[in-house]
């Protein structure tokens, strides 16, 4: 499990002092923290935990939502991911996962959306060089164009990425984001070099009534997990691999039981293919 890493909101019923401490009793190398859990213990604390547990932060979720028109709000976007990428930088952090937005209130415009993501996260790479961070553009499933993401497929994300250094933007690869994209083999082949982060979880139905809590542990739903991580590993990755579900029934599961069938679904299902 040397490439296993517990996302925070896997067990959502845990605080980060109680998701590292779950990481160390189980073994598991590395954790992926989310911003606001870190904020209400305080960076300095949050950096001086993980350090004494000798855990490697995975990733930082996260930054982002870039698709506001507003002038005003956007500049206020562009600094909260300036503390973001601070933020990562003072966590050690692999990646800052950035999740490019959804459509303002009233808006149509799903292209010009796109291009205003594109346009700040531009804005941000000389930040992130300057701090030594990788963004990671997080394309999300079509469901969530909408709301949360306007940047919908890897190819996409790439079309993005690859105007700038591979080591300050790449791409997130997420099973419950991509798994369904036409000629997906194809772009994650064309990602190698700018895969920020591989997080994995399931496809599963019939579909809860919010369609955000419907990723599911892996092998209780419709991904092909072997295959799919035989491309990445292909690809040339080498980093943690993130277990990420929203799931209120995973919620609701004691954490430590949650982390034990992570683990072995991820030795099942995942590690092989690496």
């Amino acid at each position: 499990m040397q490439r296993l890493s517990l996302n925070q909101r896997t067990c959502a019923n845990w605080s980060l002092r109680e998701a590292i401490d779950g990481c160390v009793a189980a073994g598991l190398p590395s954790i992926g923290v989310w911003r606001e859990p870190v904020a209400e213990v305080g960076l300095d604390t949050a950096v001086r935990w993980v350090r004494e547990a000798g855990l490697r932060v995975s990733s930082v979720c996260r930054g982002g939502f870039f698709t506001v028109r507003d002038a005003d709000a956007r500049a206020a976007a562009h600094e909260a991911n300036v503390e973001a990428i601070r933020e990562t930088a003072a966590l050690g952090a692999a990646t800052l996962v950035l999740v490019p937005g959804g459509l303002p209130d009233g808006d149509k415009d799903l292209a010009g959306a796109r291009d205003r993501a594109a346009q700040a996260i531009a804005d941000l790479e000389p930040v992130a060089a300057e701090h030594g961070v990788l963004l990671g553009i997080e394309p999300m499933h079509p469901i969530f164009a909408a709301d949360r993401g306007v940047v919908s497929t890897l190819g996409q994300a790439l079309d993005i990425a690859e105007h700038f250094d591979p080591a300050t933007v790449g791409v997130v690869v997420d099973t419950f984001h991509l798994w369904w994209e036409p000629g997906v083999e194809e772009q994650v082949a064309r990602a190698a070099g700018r895969i920020a982060s591989y997080q994995v979880c399931d496809w599963i139905t019939p579909f809860p009534a919010d369609a955000l809590l419907s990723r599911g542990m892996m092998g209780d739903g419709h991904i092909d997990f072997p295959t799919f991580t035989s491309w990445v590993a292909q690809a040339g990755y080498t980093g943690d691999v993130e277990v990420e579900i929203f799931h209120a029934d995973v919620w609701a599961a004691p954490g430590a039981d949650v982390v034990s069938t992570m683990a072995r679904r991820y030795v099942e299902l995942v590690q092989p293919s690496l």
